[in-house]
């Protein structure tokens, strides 16, 4: 396992990538040995460098939800990262491409809790009733270290992705926020378009066969570190759909049907 000093250093260099807009090598470079604790160890790190700063915790994500994206990086569960304040972004809103690292876009569902989730036997129905809406949500993924190192080749494990905040960039909301027990939340379709192409589609039962089921499974996993998903917070509950790269230019529609859709511009 690598030292608290060691998970400090590379939280650091992390940082210091998103900050000069450049990409470094993957974390398992250095640490080839490493577990997926220890990369949470490294995302802990970085957050509470960026609370220190002055940002604020606003919600969570989960990530690698569906059956393909599990096998393609050789795990068996989800991953998860912390959502922070100036990561949250308006339908409509024009968002400087520079300003990510290899930027990527995924459509989601957001859930915004109306009552704490805490528990080591959450299920689906608990988290329905701590749920005050469900909103569609894009999220903004990027890589701080190379998907791909250009020169060696070398391809970033989980363990990676885990370490780059579970490689959050961000979150658009937008589309028609509806009650939980309004509709079939399994059955939430969406079409999403770059520059009028429909690139990718997909069904929200594509996320665990439930988007809820994968905040129950957060929770859990929070538990266990005396962490509770708050009253407020938005969890994104993983894509139903293949991310989609971007780049300056792109504008983003994500067609939600009766939901609503998010457009976005990326300057």
């Amino acid at each position: 396992m690598i030292t608290k000093a060691q998970a400090n250093k590379e939280a650091k260099r992390l940082h210091d990538a998103e900050k000069k807009r450049i990409q470094v090598e993957a974390t398992t470079i250095q640490y080839p040995d490493m577990t997926i604790e220890d990369a949470y160890k490294v995302q802990s790190s970085w957050m509470n460098l960026k609370k220190k700063e002055g940002r604020t915790v606003v919600g969570h994500k989960i990530g690698l939800t569906s059956r393909v994206m599990q096998k393609s990086m050789n795990i068996t569960e989800p991953d998860y990262g912390t959502l922070l304040d100036d990561m949250v972004f308006e339908e409509g809103t024009e968002i400087e491409t520079a300003n990510f690292t290899d930027p990527r876009i995924e459509v989601e569902l957001a859930f915004f809790l109306k009552e704490p989730l805490f528990g080591n036997n959450i299920s689906l129905i608990d988290v329905l009733n701590a749920t005050e809406y469900v909103q569609p949500a894009l999220e903004l993924i990027a890589a701080r270290s190379y998907r791909k190192h250009p020169k060696t080749g070398y391809i970033r494990t989980v363990k990676d992705t885990i370490s780059d905040n579970a490689a959050n960039a961000g979150v658009i909301l937008g589309g028609r926020p509806v009650k939980p027990d309004a509709l079939d939340l399994r059955w939430v379709g969406a079409l999403l378009s770059k520059n009028g192409v429909i690139e990718e589609s997909g069904v929200s039962a594509a996320v665990l066969n439930h988007p809820a089921k994968g905040i129950a499974w957060l929770a859990k996993k929070y538990h266990a570190h005396k962490i509770a998903l708050e009253p407020g917070q938005i969890i994104l509950a993983g894509s139903f759909t293949r991310a989609i790269p971007l780049q300056k230019g792109d504008t983003i529609v994500a067609d939600y049907g009766k939901l609503g859709t998010i457009s976005t511009y990326f300057k």
